[in-house]
């Protein structure tokens, strides 16, 4: 399909793009890469609800469905503007709300970049599935899409428009989001789990214990991981902006990474003698891929091997501290993304070619790690604090024991597997 949409461009005369400021070539590379990101949200929809038990199956595609629509809508009126408009300060962009360009390329990097917050915003659904009210949590994802996540970006990305963002100003790497995306969307679940609390019978309430819940589909979630390790080519090579030589070896790295995340995970199942769980080795590869996306196009396919095998044993070690913590992060999106997430972007700097192991880089990448939670999580905290106070963020104790199917959605994923009627209950 690229082929011959490569051979139809060739073969028009170059005056019709003329009233295009891009090289057509790399808009249709950039248009493509947007929908491999756009399909990563199929990915995390398979991934989480398959993660979650069947009553609760709709309620996570539903969570995944409709914060992609509600906050593309909003980072194209707002956000976009505050993360890549006129930036002098170096703080936030003061231009482009609901913008119209002069020319098409523009439209071409709006489209990436919404679904770029598209995937900020829905790392909160997962860790937060199976107890928390969809009208609360979709108050939050257009907060994340509107204020925190575009703020973040505009400080490392920004200045699209104009000026440059004060952590890009101290030479803070990370090309395609490590900390940006991942990170900061990992915090702001983060305080989501704190604010909603565990799932019921999560932990023993005497020892504190933690009591595995098992997901219902584990095809669905392997299915997922598949989707989403393809979808990061686009995630990741997209980031170019253009279709150059540089496509392979990012797209290499990324794979690398994929493949030994999953081992390292394996690794370190075996010598801590746990069970090798499909969830866990997913997730493994999930976090490599989250760890060289900071690095892909600056490290050798060697480090990137290295990144994604360090980050496999990451979140394996995240899960279990969450776990000791009585933190319930229902498919284990904080270890993947904001652990990994930091190690990936210290590793852009540790491992970047041509400048290995320069501490004073390692130094700015750390500052950015640690800029990036000390704003994306307080705010989220207060957001999410606010959210429960005004409307309520946690399902009551009746909903979630019969499942947010039944009472946010009268709706069932397996209608012929349940035995309560399909209305809406009464409000208790």
């Amino acid at each position: 399909m690229l082929r011959l949409a490569l051979l139809v461009l060739t073969a028009l005369p170059l005056d019709a793009f003329a009233a295009d400021g891009g090289d057509p070539v790399n808009t249709v590379w950039l248009v493509i890469a947007a929908a491999l990101v756009f399909f990563m949200q199929t990915g995390f929809a398979l991934l989480e609800s398959g993660m979650s038990r069947s009553k609760n199956a709709v309620n996570v595609v539903m969570k995944n469905y409709m914060d992609v629509c509600l906050g593309s809508m909003v980072f194209w009126a707002v956000g976009f503007g505050i993360m890549f408009g006129v930036n002098d300060t170096g703080f936030f962009g003061t231009s482009h709300w609901l913008p119209k360009f002069e020319d098409e390329w523009s439209y071409t990097f709006l489209l990436f970049q919404i679904m770029f917050a598209a995937t900020a915003t829905t790392i909160a659904s997962g860790a937060m599935a199976e107890r928390t009210r969809y009208s609360g949590y979709l108050v939050g994802a257009i907060i994340i899409t509107a204020l925190i996540y575009p703020v973040f970006g505009s400080w490392v990305w920004g200045g699209f428009f104009g000026g440059k963002g004060w952590l890009a100003e101290l030479g803070f790497v990370d090309f395609a989001g490590s900390t940006v995306v991942h990170s900061v969307g990992a915090w702001c679940a983060l305080a989501g789990i704190l604010v909603v609390g565990p799932r019921l019978g999560r932990f023993d309430p005497a020892s504190g214990v933690a009591r595995a819940i098992p997901g219902h589909n584990l095809n669905n979630v392997a299915l997922g991981g598949f989707i989403l390790w393809l979808g990061w080519f686009g995630f990741n090579a997209g980031s170019t902006l253009q279709a150059d030589s540089s496509l392979g070896k990012i797209a290499l790295n990324t794979h690398l990474a994929a493949c030994s995340g999953a081992v390292g995970i394996f690794l370190c199942q075996s010598l801590l003698r746990k069970p090798v769980l499909l969830t866990h080795t997913i997730n493994g590869s999930l976090g490599g891929l989250v760890a060289i996306t900071a690095g892909c196009a600056t490290m050798s396919p060697t480090f990137a091997v290295v990144t994604g095998l360090i980050a496999g044993m990451i979140v394996m070690v995240g899960s279990y501290l969450l776990e000791l913590l009585q933190l319930d992060d229902a498919v284990g999106a904080i270890p993947v993304h904001g652990f990994a997430g930091i190690w990936g972007t210290l590793a852009a700097g540790l491992f970047m070619e041509g400048d290995l192991f320069n501490l004073q880089q390692v130094g700015v990448q750390a500052v950015g790690c640690i800029v990036a939670f000390l704003w994306a999580f307080p705010t989220a905290l207060l957001t999410y604090w606010l959210l429960e106070k005004l409307i309520g963020l946690r399902a009551s104790n009746l909903d979630q024991q019969r499942g947010l199917d039944y009472s946010e959605h009268a709706e069932r994923g397996y209608p012929e597997f349940d035995r309560l009627p399909l209305h809406k209950p009464l409000a208790n």
